[in-house]
């Protein structure tokens, strides 16, 4: 039984090989953390910009690229013109008397203006890191709270994506007429199902590991990751089935795919922007609870019990739906 299983699951990933749509869908892991890793900021990182007259004082320079993005230019004219863009950016210019002014547009937020103030200040009077009173205690805490954000959402996207892969596939398999030859073939219509859900397990698994080693989250229990990833896939699996059973067109099936996506970012907004008393209105998805347990992986700090109890509610809820689904599943495949 397991053999006949593999088999339906190596014909599948030869298919998807052969077909760009879900050979894109596979590498889209990857583009994910890419992207993740350019625009997600460190935490570490500042926003503060300041535009400095190139070669006029290599030591200002030096210390201010301890605290603040720094940009240099030739002359005073081209950094004039670079203030009045639409950015917040700040010039500090040498002004009479070994002085410093700041060149400001006029709209700058305050907070930015009074920062690169203080800065000027600190340079002048000679007042560094070493002459602060203050002692920082932290949770040895790197990874910034938005980039957190941008791989759980697109852990769950991903998982999507492993349902959307098996829709295609059944899609496919209707359009040559090979999904009526399990009547005859020794494979089970279970076995047929079990075959066929495979890929929509691998293809999440291996691209959710790639990502999180790419996006930098390679010291979190891999362990833990696996379990809500595998039970993350099971509504996928089943949605895929059905979109797959239901239409023709491998476009119709992909487009339908794209339901999940409103309860998917319908939960990561309940969750981050709601109050309490609106949670239970999204307990019964299977994504509300898929991202608080995602949560705890990547911060590191969720129990065996805990991750178990989240992998567990979203199991419950694919059973149910499982159950509301497999006529319709079986009814499809005869």
């Amino acid at each position: 039984m397991i053999r006949k299983i593999l088999m339906i699951f190596k014909r599948d990933m030869k298919v998807s090989v052969r077909n760009f749509i879900t050979l894109y869908i596979i590498v889209v892991p990857v583009i994910f953390a890419v992207i993740i890793n350019i625009f997600s900021p460190g935490i570490n990182d500042t926003t503060v910009e300041i535009v400095l007259l190139k070669g006029e004082n290599s030591d200002q320079e030096e210390f201010f690229k301890q605290f603040a993005n720094i940009e240099l230019i030739d002359t005073v004219e081209n950094i004039e013109k670079r203030v009045k863009k639409r950015d917040n950016i700040v010039g500090v210019l040498p002004g009479e008397n070994d002085e410093y002014f700041i060149l400001t547009q006029g709209n700058e937020p305050d907070y930015v203006v009074d920062y690169v103030r203080n800065l000027t200040a600190f340079d002048h009077y000679g007042i560094g890191l070493e002459d602060s009173m203050a002692e920082i205690i932290d949770y040895g805490r790197d990874i910034p709270p938005l980039k957190k954000l941008m791989v759980n959402v697109a852990v769950m996207f991903t998982s999507i994506l492993g349902g959307m892969i098996i829709a295609l596939n059944i899609v496919e398999e209707k359009t040559e007429n090979t999904i009526s030859s399990i009547h005859v073939s020794p494979v089970s219509r279970m076995g047929f199902i079990a075959g066929k859900s495979v890929i929509g397990v691998f293809i999440p698994i291996v691209g959710t590991f790639l990502m999180l080693m790419i996006t930098g989250f390679r010291n979190i229990n891999y362990f833990h990751a696996l379990l809500m990833i595998t039970t993350s896939c099971i509504i996928s699996i089943l949605i895929g089935f059905i979109e797959g059973i239901n239409n023709d067109d491998v476009m119709n099936a992909a487009g339908n795919m794209k339901t999940l996506f409103l309860p998917l970012f319908g939960s990561v907004a309940a969750i981050e922007l709601l109050a309490d008393k609106w949670q239970p209105l999204f307990y019964w998805i299977p994504f509300y609870w898929t991202y608080k347990g995602n949560n705890l992986v990547l911060s590191g700090g969720g129990s065996f019990m805990d991750i178990i109890k989240y992998s567990g509610i979203v199991l419950g809820i694919s059973i149910i739906v499982f159950i509301v689904l497999a006529p319709k599943i079986r009814e499809g495949l005869e």
